[in-house]
């Protein structure tokens, strides 16, 4: 488990610094409003495609590939209810970062949230046992992939049938698609012991893969509409309470005995915690 909650604080403080520089990519090529009036402005694949190859946003992937790869590690040896929310702290990072280098002034619910995100997390630590390894039916590992095609492509319609105010709703289906990742990370065969044939034969393999790229594009896209306040919130809501409560449910994933009502508590106030941070002014607007 050690090795599990070390994999997921790297991908927090990665993830975390990679919000700032992306955020500033992503602004930095953002379309201008339309001048006919419109007041709702889908960012375009174009300008997404041009977020991406900013200078500070490639840095920013830089460290989203350190942190996939905390991510999966925390995902494999972690219950999902432990992984997710440390993963997410990810904007404790980011606030606090700003705070101690670019002197942004934390608000005092700011300070008390970072407070209560890292006390939940410790307690979630303590609270938890081993995870789950109830997922031998192929149904699930058809489920993930099936499930993260059908939330990728609803998002790419809602795209352009939101336009601007896109943010939130881009942020919850990225966070969700994120959590269907977690999830297939958890159950993909080949993994231990490795075989590239047993990873090639298994939809969740795909899924990961999909999910991904799928999670990274929405998110851009809600980057790009200045919202990303409440896109950050949205994302921990999808990326933490999906893949929590399927892995209770459908994975095995346990607490300690007596444990369990401290847990979701533990879970609740964690998951609030990094809400409250997200809508926080040291979160960049870009």
């Amino acid at each position: 488990m050690i090795i599990g909650i070390v994999a997921a604080v790297v991908a927090a403080l990665a993830y975390g610094t990679a919000t700032v520089l992306q955020a500033r990519g992503a602004q930095s090529v953002a379309e201008p409003p339309p001048t006919d009036g419109a007041t709702s402005h889908a960012p375009s694949m174009r300008s997404t495609l041009a977020a991406m190859v900013t200078v500070s946003f490639l840095v920013g992937m830089v460290l989203d590939g350190v942190g996939f790869a905390g991510n999966l590690v925390a995902a494999r040896l972690l219950p999902l209810f432990l992984a997710q929310p440390i993963v997410s702290a990810n904007l404790v990072v980011t606030a606090v970062l700003a705070a101690i280098i670019l002197h942004v002034r934390l608000r005092m619910r700011d300070r008390i949230a970072i407070g209560v995100v890292v006390v939940a997390l410790v307690v979630l630590g303590f609270a938890s046992a081993t995870e789950g390894h109830g997922h031998d039916g192929a149904w699930l590992h058809w489920t993930v992939l099936i499930l993260g095609v059908v939330l990728i492509a609803g998002g790419l319609v809602l795209v352009q049938l939101l336009g601007a105010r896109i943010a939130v709703v881009a942020g919850l289906l990225a966070g969700t698609i994120f959590g269907v990742m977690a999830i297939a990370v958890r159950i993909t065969h080949g993994i231990d012991p490795f075989s590239v044939g047993d990873i090639l034969a298994d939809p969740a393999a795909y899924a990961v893969v999909l999910c991904g790229v799928g999670g990274f594009y929405l998110f851009t896209v809600a980057l790009q509409t200045g919202s990303v306040n409440g896109a950050a919130a949205a994302l921990v809501v999808g990326e933490t309470v999906v893949p929590g409560v399927a892995g209770i449910l459908l994975l095995g994933d346990a607490t300690r005995d007596g444990w369990g009502p401290i847990a979701v508590i533990a879970f609740i106030a964690a998951v609030v915690g990094a809400v409250v941070v997200a809508s926080s002014p040291a979160v960049p607007q870009g």
